[in-house]
């Protein structure tokens, strides 16, 4: 009988053999446990390609997805990292074991608690977990390398624009409801890595929905 750690190496072949070549990005997804981020009765498909649902009806993105976004930041370890969407804490796990500094804002206040339940059980300590609107970020830790929305929304959130660096690589899916593109946009170039499906970004306010649209 296969163990996690057998299926968490199984996982990271495939993500290589699907291409992701960035070493920090395939060594933080070999070593966060997947399924301490999932609920009990899930363990066993914890490393399968699929979204798990940890309620709230939000979900973890599947495990290639998670190594995309990694990886489009291209972390070389000490950037701070501001992601949108907690949920759990798994993607977060990733960008902290890649060597980022990471503040995550979950609009839900149970999940942003569980998440800080899981990092703090894996031994995550890079991770500073917020209860709060993602569209507003963290004004009081910017600035920002790097910034990754792990929800869908029209644009980024002008609010966030003002909080990076002014060589910071951000990442989102970008679209309408649940269907878009995955986009990194760094020094004012934007590129399309591909479509994507996500839950919507919950929580902006319509002053901030309104500058989006």
């Amino acid at each position: 009988m296969s163990t996690s750690a057998d299926r968490r190496r199984r996982m990271v072949d495939r993500l290589s053999e699907d291409g992701i070549t960035d070493s920090r990005v395939l060594a933080a997804m070999g070593t966060v446990p997947r399924e301490r981020f999932a609920c009990s009765d899930l363990a066993d498909v914890a490393y399968e390609e699929t979204p798990l649902p940890i309620g709230g009806g939000q979900t973890i993105s599947a495990p290639g997805i998670v190594a995309r976004m990694a990886a489009a930041l291209r972390l070389r370890g000490g950037e701070r990292v501001l992601e949108i969407g907690t949920g759990n804490g798994y993607a977060a796990a990733v960008l902290a074991s890649c060597g980022a500094r990471v503040v995550s804002v979950e609009y839900d206040a149970e999940l942003a608690a569980a998440a800080r339940r899981c990092l703090a059980r894996v031994g995550i300590d890079d991770v500073e977990v917020r209860h709060g609107d993602g569209a507003h970020g963290a004004p009081d830790r910017a600035p920002f390398d790097a910034v990754s929305m792990t929800a869908m929304a029209p644009d980024f959130p002008p609010a966030v624009l003002e909080q990076v660096t002014p060589g910071a690589v951000l990442v989102a899916p970008l679209g309408v409801d649940r269907d878009g593109v995955l986009v990194r946009r760094r020094r004012g170039r934007e590129e399309h890595l591909g479509p994507v499906r996500f839950v919507p970004m919950r929580g902006a306010s319509d002053a901030v929905r309104a500058a989006m649209s």
